[in-house]
């Protein structure tokens, strides 16, 4: 992005927020203070979030959580991990999460989308899994991810929690929504893509590709989107 588009949208958050309250005219102060050769001369690393100017009069807020772009590893580095258990995610609710909560339990890690022409049939599975294995060691771990037709539009939160309920989908633990493919993809992804490569690279190549983890939180197989959960229980059953 050029700076030039960069300051059009700038400005356009900022006429926003200015005509906001206090409380969100906060999080841009430090930046509406400088001067514009100030601004010009600044080197920005940023995550651009959505807006919408028509929301309630009282606060003007970004759509989405920052949490979808918020994933940190515990030490930093994919590369180095030795297991999933090193990296530390948020939930739904922007909550940290650190993936050690689930050592000692098998887990199928899924990119879910709600507007995918896979998505009733594997929530369905996705549900009927966690009802058999459940409680016998397994663990589903969801994150939602709109890199694919944004096909997964719900924001994190309660909208999230509501379009699952009203799907009747009870798959698991539900994760802030992240990118899994390109620079800003979590690093929980990136390890997992690392370990597990697919057939034509390592790159997820659409919603409901599954990870399957071993006790020890190294990722054991991997699964392509068309796969049925269902078809992945004989190889849960060997590693419970």
């Amino acid at each position: 992005m050029s700076l030039r588009q960069f300051q059009t949208i700038s400005q356009q958050v900022f006429r926003c927020y200015s005509t906001r309250a206090t409380a969100s005219r906060r999080i841009l102060w430090p930046f509406i203070e400088l001067s514009q050769s100030q601004r010009q001369n600044l080197k920005f690393c940023t995550v651009l979030l959505p807006v919408s100017c028509a929301a309630a009069d009282s606060v003007c807020l970004p759509q989405y959580s920052t949490a979808a772009a918020i994933d940190m590893s515990a030490n930093g580095d994919y590369k180095n991990a030795a297991s999933l258990y090193e990296f530390t995610v948020k939930d739904t609710h922007g909550n940290e999460v650190s993936l050690d909560k689930y050592k000692g339990r098998v887990l199928l890690v899924v990119n879910i989308a709600s507007k995918c022409g896979l998505t009733k049939n594997n929530y369905a599975k996705l549900t009927e899994l966690k009802e058999k294995f459940g409680e016998r060691g397994l663990t589903i771990l969801n994150f939602p991810c709109n890199q694919f037709n944004s096909q997964m539009p719900e924001a994190d939160g309660e909208a999230m929690v509501c379009h699952l309920r009203d799907s009747k989908a009870d798959i698991g633990e539900i994760f802030a929504r992240v990118d899994v493919n390109g620079d800003n993809a979590a690093p929980v992804y990136k390890y997992l893509k690392a370990k597990q490569t697919g057939t034509l690279g390592s790159g997820i190549k659409w919603n409901f590709t599954k990870f399957l983890v071993n006790k020890e939180g190294i990722p054991i197989n991997r699964y392509a989107p068309t796969t049925d959960p269902m078809d992945i229980a004989k190889d849960i059953e060997k590693i419970l």
